[in-house]
């Protein structure tokens, strides 16, 4: 059995559309910078994930792209990059420390020196940048200082190559909600009234290394009244008979994340914790009709929005039902009412719908879809069970 995953054929085919809008922008070179925690750009294009340290891609006219990284990194960037060429750069040191570190067996380049290389296949006049926003502002002045030409924000470019997916992109995806959705029910299916939410979030996220996950990207957990911390992480407290379990469970699989997040409550639970699930489902269930290609994002939203406010709950309803899901757990597109967008085949899309601060407790729903010419294809199915057969009991 072949593993899933992006081949690097596809690596390729997304270096000459780079490309191709490089010469579309008069733009020369093109560096794509990435982190620990700001990986998406640099996985899409080499598949590098620094650890600690900075990593980026430098894309030129011709050749093959190279791929930057510091010392201690090498080894794991020898090893994910599709890329061969892998080069040594001491502006992409470890990030938490202000010391000078000193590698007695690294053998560096300079910015300069890769500046000189590329003006092999002539003048270097425009340098586009992608991450500008997420190095800090002496990394930039570095790469400034060492091009000496003018440096161009093109993180546009990215964001529009990773809205619509390929088909390994979405089975890389749906194998990330495979194994969500693994440890969400190892989590939901155990015993944990009287437990610690540090003890609950532990279940879901063993089950889910077990399943296969590269890594546990967040887990977001709150239980009875720490259900209203809209982020809140896992603590201490101890999980009691009656309490919401608001929790969503974020996995990456080959650079991939899906978000798994099912409103429930454990034990004997109040009409008012019932009520709050009951609202979320069937808001679910009226946005659904308009999750499908051609329809204005807008219309999603606003079916959403519409049913909590015939409620009378949007007091409750802090940010927007809906985002794009991909190598970031949240990406383009996030539509408001205003969108006029309309969903295209091929977007992978996760409802985010969710009430805030309520009396019986605070949850969302985090379900990811594929849109197929068909209409929505959802990529959790117990999930999906379990909201069909809560609507068919709650008419």
């Amino acid at each position: 059995m072949s593993k899933i995953c992006i081949p690097k054929s596809e690596f390729e085919e997304r270096i000459e559309k780079i490309r191709a809008c490089m010469y579309n922008e008069n733009i020369e070179a093109i560096l794509v910078y990435g982190d620990e925690y700001r990986k998406e750009n640099l996985r899409y294009v080499s598949n590098y994930w620094p650890i600690f340290e900075r990593g980026a891609m430098l894309l030129g006219r011709s050749g093959q792209p190279i791929v930057l990284c510091a010392p201690e990194g090498e080894q794991v960037a020898r090893e994910m990059s599709i890329w061969e060429d892998v080069r040594l750069i001491p502006d992409f040191l470890c990030v938490t420390v202000p010391d000078e570190i000193d590698y007695p067996l690294a053998s560096y380049t300079s910015f300069r020196k890769l500046k000189e290389e590329l003006q092999k296949d002539g003048e270097l006049k425009r340098l586009g940048i992608v991450g500008m926003g997420d190095m800090s502002a002496a990394l930039l002045q570095s790469i400034e200082d060492a091009f000496e030409c003018e440096l161009v924000d093109c993180a546009k470019i990215l964001i529009e190559l990773r809205m619509i997916k390929s088909e390994n992109e979405i089975a890389c995806i749906k194998e990330a909600a495979r194994i969500a959705e693994a440890g969400f029910r190892a989590m939901m299916e155990a015993d944990i009234i009287g437990k610690t939410e540090r003890y609950a979030a532990g279940i879901a996220e063993g089950a889910a290394r077990q399943a296969g996950a590269e890594d546990i990207t967040f887990t977001v957990f709150g239980s009875g009244e720490r259900s209203a911390k809209i982020v809140g992480r896992a603590e201490n407290k101890i999980i009691e008979d009656g309490d919401m379990i608001m929790c969503a469970l974020a996995v990456q699989y080959e650079g991939y994340v899906s978000t798994c997040e099912l409103p429930y409550a454990v034990g004997r639970y109040s009409k008012e914790t019932k009520h709050v699930i009951d609202v979320l489902i069937h808001a679910s269930a009226a946005g659904l009709p308009y999750l499908k290609a051609g329809q204005p994002m807008k219309n999603f939203v606003g079916a959403v929005r519409d049913y909590f406010r015939e409620a009378g709950l949007s007091e409750y309803d802090v940010y927007p039902p809906l985002h794009g899901i991909g190598c970031a757990e949240a990406e383009s597109p996030y539509p408001d009412e205003h969108t006029k967008t309309p969903f295209a085949v091929g977007m992978v899309c996760n409802t985010d719908i969710s009430l805030f601060g309520l009396k019986g407790g605070s949850n969302r729903i985090e379900e990811a879809f594929v849109i197929t010419e068909e209409g929505p294809q959802t990529l959790f199915p117990f999930m999906r069970e379990y909201f069909e057969a809560w609507l068919t009991e709650n008419k």
